[in-house]
C-alpha cells in the first residue's frame, strides 16, 4: 500500500470475485455486490440507535475518578464478550484515563457489577504493574491450551517511553502471564483475530519510525500464534491503510480526516470492522478549552481481512458534539465490535464529556480526557444493509454458489409485502419445484425465517451443485440469507462478541438457542 495516498483502499476480490462462491460459512450479508449477480433493488445502509439508559457503566469508584482527577470507566478497545462457560458478559476496561485495568461482569448486558478481586484486595483491578493507554481482550473459544483461552494486547502511555506494547494470555480473563513485549507501536494500537484465515491480528499505529502521508494511519502484523506474533521489527511490517478522501471532514471544524484506530471481529461470514475517523479539533486545542477531540466510528467489512470496503461514510455511532452529553466526544470502539442478542446487535462504545474547567497543556492534567464512560448502540441483526423494494416489486439474483446445508434461511422485513425465492441451475433455469409460484410467499418481520416450496422437504437434492438465487420481494426489506445444515437455522457464522444462548465463536444454536432481545429490556 501507498502511505503517501490519500485514496480510498482497493479491493480485490470486488473487483475480480471468484466465478463460483461456496456460503457454508455464516448468513450473507448485502453490504457489497460480491453475491450479487443483477438486481433492481435498492441498497439501504442502516445506522444504530443510542439507548436511552446510556451510559451503563461511567466513573464511580476511587479507581474510576482517577489518581489524577480525570474519571474514566471505559474499555478503549478492552472489551466486552458474552462468556457462554459462565453465562455472564464480561468487560475489560480502563479505570482513570491511562490509570489501571480493571475487570466487571453483567448478567444482563445493561447492570453492571465490579467483583471484588484478591489482586488489590477491595477492588476490580487488573494488572496494577501495567499502565493503558489502549487495550484490546478477546476471548478464544478455539484454543486448545486452557491457559491462553483470553487473549490481551496492552500499549502504555508515551509519557512512560513505551514505544511498543505488551502481549498476555490469561485462563480466566482474571489472571494473567508474564507480559511478552512487542515491536515498536504507536498509540492506540490494538489487535483481533481473523477467524477464516486463522490470524491474530496487531493493528499497529503509525508513529515515529512507522511512517506515514496522511496522519494517524495503521500498520500491518499477522501470525497464527497471539504471543510468537508480538515479535515484529519496524521494517518488516507493511502499511496497511488510513483515512482518504472520501471521509468528510467535520463541517465546523474543517480538519483533514485521520483514521484513529481500526479493530475488527469475525462476524457471519465476513469480517466486521470499525474504522474510527478523527476529525479534530488538534490536541492542543482541546486541552486548552477542556473538551474531547471529535472521534467517530464508521462500518467497515472485509472479506479478506486486509483490504476493507467503506460503502457508507455516514457515521454509524457519531459524536453528539453537545456541551454536556457524556460521548460530546472522543466516541471509541470496544474489543469485540458487538454482541448478538435475540434480534438486535448490541455495539458496546465509548464516550467522552469532557470537562471545560480543566484547562491545561498537559494532557495528563486537561479535562480533554476527562469523564469517559460506556455505552451502547442497537442494531437490527445483520442489520447494516438492506435491499429495499417498493410495492411495485424488485428482483435480486445471485452470483453462482454452492452449499451443503438443507435449510433456506432468510433475515427480512416484508410484513406488509412479500418474499418468493426460486433457485437456477447454471444456465438459469429454474430447477423444479424450487419455482417462485411454487415458494410458499414470505409475508413477516423476522431474523431467522425459513422459506420453503411445496412438494420439497428440504434442499439436499441441491449439495455441492452450483445454482444461484433468485429473490422477488415486493415492499420490503431483504437483510441476509443463508442455507443451514438443519431447521434450528444454525449459520455455521461467526458471531462477534457471542451473546446469550450461543457457545462459542459460531452460531451453531440457531432457534434453539434463540433468546428474544425483549427479555433484557432494550430497545
Amino acid at each position: 500500500m501507498n502511505l503517501n495516498s490519500y485514496d480510498p483502499m482497493p479491493v480485490p476480490y470486488l473487483c475480480n470475485p471468484p466465478q463460483v462462491v461456496p456460503i457454508d460459512i455464516g448468513r450473507q450479508l448485502f453490504v457489497d455486490d460480491f453475491l450479487i449477480e443483477f438486481t433492481n433493488l435498492k441498497r439501504e445502509f442502516h445506522t444504530a440507535k443510542k439507548y436511552e439508559g446510556n451510559p451503563i457503566l461511567k466513573p464511580e469508584t476511587e479507581l474510576e475518578m482517577g489518581a489524577n482527577g480525570l474519571p474514566v470507566a471505559c474499555p478503549k478497545d478492552g472489551g466486552v464478550w458474552w462468556d457462554p462457560k459462565d453465562n455472564i458478559f464480561k468487560m475489560w476496561y480502563e479505570a482513570g484515563w491511562i490509570g489501571t485495568m480493571a475487570y466487571a461482569t453483567s448478567r444482563d448486558g445493561i447492570n453492571w457489577e465490579r467483583p471484588n478481586l484478591e489482586i488489590v484486595p477491595g477492588t476490580n483491578q487488573l494488572l496494577p504493574g501495567l499502565r493503558p493507554d489502549s487495550t484490546t481482550v478477546f476471548l478464544d473459544h478455539d484454543t486448545k491450551n486452557p491457559d491462553e483461552r483470553f487473549k490481551m494486547f496492552l500499549r502504555g502511555p508515551d509519557f512512560l517511553g513505551e514505544y511498543h506494547g505488551f502481549s498476555l494470555v490469561s485462563p480466566d480473563g482474571i489472571h494473567w502471564s508474564e507480559p511478552v513485549r512487542t515491536g515498536y507501536c504507536g498509540d492506540r494500537s490494538t489487535m483481533f483475530y481473523n477467524p477464516f484465515r486463522k490470524k491474530w491480528v496487531y493493528s499497529i499505529r503509525s508513529g515515529g519510525p512507522l511512517k506515514s502521508g496522511s496522519g494517524r494511519a495503521r500498520y500491518y502484523h499477522e501470525h497464527s500464534d497471539f504471543l510468537k506474533g508480538a515479535e515484529w521489527k519496524e521494517g518488516e511490517i507493511p502499511f496497511w491503510t488510513g483515512a482518504d478522501r472520501l471521509d468528510p471532514p467535520d463541517p465546523i471544524i474543517g480538519n483533514k480526516a485521520q483514521l484513529y484506530n481500526l479493530s475488527a471481529v469475525g462476524y457471519e461470514s465476513l469480517m466486521l470492522g470499525f474504522h474510527q475517523i478523527h476529525l479534530g479539533p488538534p490536541n492542543g486545542e482541546c486541552q486548552k478549552l477542556g473538551i474531547p477531540k471529535i472521534t467517530e466510528l464508521m462500518l467497515s467489512f472485509s472479506r479478506d481481512g486486509f483490504h476493507w470496503h467503506r460503502p457508507n461514510r455516514e457515521a454509524f455511532i457519531p459524536a453528539t458534539r453537545k456541551p454536556g452529553d457524556w460521548d460530546r466526544g472522543y466516541v471509541q470502539s470496544v474489543g469485540g465490535i458487538c454482541t448478538v442478542v435475540g434480534d438486535q446487535l448490541w455495539f458496546y462504545y465509548i464516550g467522552f464529556k469532557g470537562d471545560p474547567e480543566k484547562r491545561h497543556s498537559d494532557g495528563m492534567k486537561s479535562g480533554m480526557y476527562a469523564n469517559g464512560s460506556t455505552g451502547i448502540a442497537i442494531l437490527r441483526r445483520d442489520g447494516f444493509a438492506s435491499m429495499v423494494a417498493d410495492k411495485d416489486g424488485g428482483m435480486l439474483v445471485t452470483k453462482p454458489v454452492t452449499f451443503n446445508g438443507k435449510f433456506l434461511f432468510v433475515n427480512t422485513d416484508c410484513i406488509k409485502g412479500e418474499l418468493r425465492v426460486e433457485i437456477l441451475n447454471e444456465d438459469n433455469t429454474v430447477i423444479s419445484p424450487f419455482s417462485a409460484d411454487n415458494c410458499n410467499p414470505v409475508s413477516i418481520d423476522s431474523t431467522i425465517q425459513p422459506v420453503s416450496w411445496k412438494n420439497s422437504k428440504d434442499l439436499s437434492s441441491l449439495k455441492g451443485k452450483t445454482i444461484r438465487f433468485r429473490f422477488y420481494l415486493k415492499n420490503g426489506h431483504l437483510y441476509s440469507f443463508w442455507v443451514s445444515p438443519d431447521e434450528s437455522g444454525a449459520s455455521q457464522g461467526y458471531v462477534a462478541a457471542g451473546g446469550p444462548g450461543l457457545n462459542g465463536s459460531k452460531d451453531e444454536v440457531g432457534n434453539s438457542g434463540y433468546i428474544p432481545s425483549e427479555k433484557f429490556q432494550i430497545g
